[in-house]
């Protein structure tokens, strides 16, 4: 089976974004498929794993754990938000839960006074990026936690979750929040009445977020700045689903991304780690599951580490779709 048959012939969440992303198939059979995906595989059953309150659980684990991360994979699956099962699960846990820091440490539990509106989000960076990412996506773009996260910038155009103790960015804590920033922008750019403050708004969002990238790509994607050595052995394993973590893979989708949204051609320092992505191709098409951060989802998943991995292979197919024909 050819890798293209051995990704559609899988979760409707990979198929259709295959079809999507990766052929030519006309926009009513990517249609057709996407709406299968809220009613069967990944996306089907995180809906079903969504307890009365509106959250999703864990065994030990604090509420907002499993709910954050489970919510960010459902939103990897690129379930259409306005499908109503979509729209009722968040819904329930908009109006059920808020972040609450008052027994003295952060969690989702039910709504007080005082605490805060899920998609406005708590207190680090790393997390408040996919609550931002996640509004945007499911049609609650929150301008509070964006305009928190543009004022917790440190002065190297990044961000980190020990900030202030640390005067240096974070690799993890960026990618979190430039996705965050990313699919806000798109979201108020969607809903925009081009007025003069909208405007204002987005180009801000525009800016902070080519500047984080600035962060990423003077390190080229993956190295240390001041020696060129590689900062960390794991960003250059594939991994997923990524929880907040970095790696190469994840930081080109963002860019392939963002590419996409202007129109940009892609910048040359991120070539190296292009590189070393065509390189784990392995010799039937397809890319391994290097590394998994499953241990907060409220569900487990069927890829293993080390067999080869649908949703990596997707997500770099697409990447060097994106890549390849700017080259020329």
């Amino acid at each position: 089976m050819n890798t293209f048959d051995w990704l559609l012939d899988s979760d409707p969440a990979i198929c259709w974004q295959v079809m999507r992303d990766l052929t030519d198939a006309p926009p009513s059979t990517i249609d057709r498929e996407r709406a299968r995906v809220a009613r069967e595989g990944l996306a089907a059953a995180i809906l079903a794993h969504q307890q009365s309150d509106g959250s999703w659980r864990r065994p030990e684990a604090p509420a907002w754990l499993p709910t954050l991360f489970t919510l960010l994979l459902l939103r990897s699956t690129s379930v259409d938000p306005t499908d109503p099962a979509v729209e009722n699960a968040i819904t329930r846990l908009e109006t059920t839960l808020r972040w609450d820091s008052k027994p003295g440490t952060w969690d989702l539990r039910p709504a007080t006074d005082g605490a805060n509106p899920f998609f406005e989000g708590e207190v680090e960076p790393c997390i408040n990026g996919g609550v931002l990412a996640l509004g945007g996506y499911f049609g609650h773009p929150n301008e509070n936690l964006a305009r928190r996260l543009l004022s917790e910038r440190l002065a190297d155009g990044g961000w980190n979750c020990d900030a202030p103790k640390s005067k240096c960015s974070s690799f993890h804590t960026t990618i979190c929040v430039l996705e965050g920033l990313l699919e806000y922008e798109r979201a108020i750019g969607a809903k925009s009445t081009h007025s003069h403050s909208d405007d204002a708004h987005a180009k801000e969002i525009a800016a902070a977020r080519r500047r984080a990238e600035e962060y990423l790509l003077e390190r080229r994607l993956f190295r240390r700045r001041s020696t060129g050595e590689i900062a960390n052995p794991e960003f250059l394993e594939l991994a997923f689903p990524p929880r907040y973590h970095y790696d190469i893979l994840r930081a080109l989708d963002y860019f392939r991304a963002a590419g996409a949204q202007s129109n940009a051609r892609p910048d040359q320092r991120i070539i190296e780690a292009i590189q070393l992505l065509e390189n784990k191709r392995q010799s039937d098409g397809r890319w391994l599951l290097e590394n998994s951060y499953d241990e907060a989802l409220a569900l487990p998943l069927t890829e293993s580490i080390g067999q080869p991995s649908r949703w990596n292979t997707l997500r770099a197919l697409r990447v060097l779709r994106w890549y390849e024909p700017n080259q020329k």
